[in-house]
């Protein structure tokens, strides 16, 4: 898989750059950070480390879902709020109790730095948990700099449907599209714009790295983010594959390699591949496999299904085939295959699978045969007003800020 910069280069991350010249108030205001395990620098010392040695004046660690140590699972899964083994500061859990800054929690910071490595799909909700921080930061005239990463699937390129105001949830708490083509410092200052309080909002950018990069042009060894996202091709294909996790098919939890494979005890792999739309198959090779999940879905029971090989993403869309897929699995095995019911990341009222696409109306289009093609014609004008307003906060290409 070739990645579409010319030649590879070694990205500077947010946290290398502010480590390399730190500002004058890391060292006299009270320090909070909003990591987890992957918040690395480039030699694999965790930002927190590298701050403290550096002289920052550390108070407090925030922690977004799977806990501070990506220990957790998904899906509610919740983690308690403990304190940091060498520093004994609090680390506060922002997927437990409460999922945002409470006023105790704020009381203990001056400056909140973020960072997360996010992965460019809207229901990965490290998005949210920013966003959340922002809304919190505001009532506190607090600041927030974002120490930022690359988009690893490319941000030049956006696909989904805006979340509708009604499906609002923890996995799309914005009006954001599934692939929304912002970094997490873009997404932040985006949120900030929404919310009026575009000034507590600083990003240090990323050094070295386009827009439409992937993540082998950083040079740059993924850290998985997340127990689930074990490598940067996850990545590729989440924004599509996590739409299974509505529905009675596995996408591959409980296995080495979770979104990439997909199936059930029912699927008839060859039948499905029938029923699927070729054009949602470009960029994609779909290999039948067997596989038997060790917890989540189906645990311990054979899976018929496929192996997910994205051979060309720049041709691949992960949602358009998320959908078609779905589809195909609807017209194959209409006795088997079923929605779940709530709850699901604290939804109790609509079908996962609602809050996941943001829209019922898409859902019942899909079970009612209309084509993807034809959905996608539906949110094109939503999609292009998005892109049109996100212009505003991009750091990167030619629409950048200051460009």
């Amino acid at each position: 898989m070739t990645p579409p910069s010319q030649s590879l280069q070694t990205c500077r991350f947010g946290c290398d750059v502010l480590l390399e010249d730190p500002p004058a108030w890391l060292f006299h205001k009270r320090i909070g950070v909003l990591a987890n395990q992957a918040s690395v620098t480039a030699d694999f010392t965790h930002v927190i480390d590298a701050l403290v040695a550096r002289g920052a004046r550390l108070t407090a660690v925030f922690s977004p879902q799977h806990g501070f140590y990506a220990e957790k699972q998904a899906n509610m899964v919740e983690s308690d709020h403990r304190r940091h083994r060498v520093y004994d500061v609090p680390i506060f859990s922002l997927y437990g109790e409460t999922r945002h800054p409470t006023e105790d929690m704020l009381d203990h910071i001056d400056v909140l730095l973020v960072d997360l490595q996010d992965v460019g799909t809207r229901v990965y909700t490290y998005g949210t948990t920013v966003g959340l921080c922002v809304e919190a930061l505001r009532r506190r005239s607090i600041p927030m700099v974002v120490l930022d990463r690359p988009n690893p699937i490319g941000a030049d390129r956006v696909e989904g449907n805006p979340v509708r105001e009604g499906y609002r949830s923890f996995v799309g708490r914005y009006a954001l599209p599934m692939r929304h083509g912002l970094t997490l410092g873009e997404l932040a200052r985006w949120v900030a714009r929404e919310e009026g309080c575009e000034g507590i909002v600083t990003v240090v950018p990323v050094q070295g790295w386009a827009r439409e990069d992937l993540w082998p042009a950083t040079g740059r060894p993924w850290v998985f983010p997340s127990p689930n996202m074990p490598s940067w091709e996850t990545a590729l294909l989440y924004p599509g594959m996590v739409l299974l996790e509505g529905t009675n098919l596995s996408e591959g939890r409980g296995t080495t390699l979770p979104f990439q494979l997909v199936g059930a005890p029912y699927l008839d792999p060859d039948a499905v591949r029938e029923n699927i739309d070729p054009r949602a198959l470009r960029g994609l090779v779909l290999r039948p496999v067997e596989f038997e999940p060790t917890f989540d879905k189906w645990i311990g029971r054979l899976c018929r299904g496929f192996q997910l090989h994205v051979t060309d993403p720049r041709l691949f869309r992960p949602y358009r085939f998320g959908l078609a897929f779905l589809q195909a699995v609807m017209k194959t095995h209409r006795d088997s295959f079923r929605w779940l019911p709530p709850p699901y990341e604290y939804e109790k009222r609509h079908l996962p699978i609602d809050i996941l696409i943001g829209d019922l109306e898409i859902r019942v289009r899909l079970e009612n045969g209309e084509p993807v093609e034809s959905l996608e014609q539906r949110w094109r004008k939503d999609l292009d007003t998005y892109e049109a307003g996100r212009r505003g906060i991009l750091l990167y290409g030619k629409d950048a800020e200051g460009h």
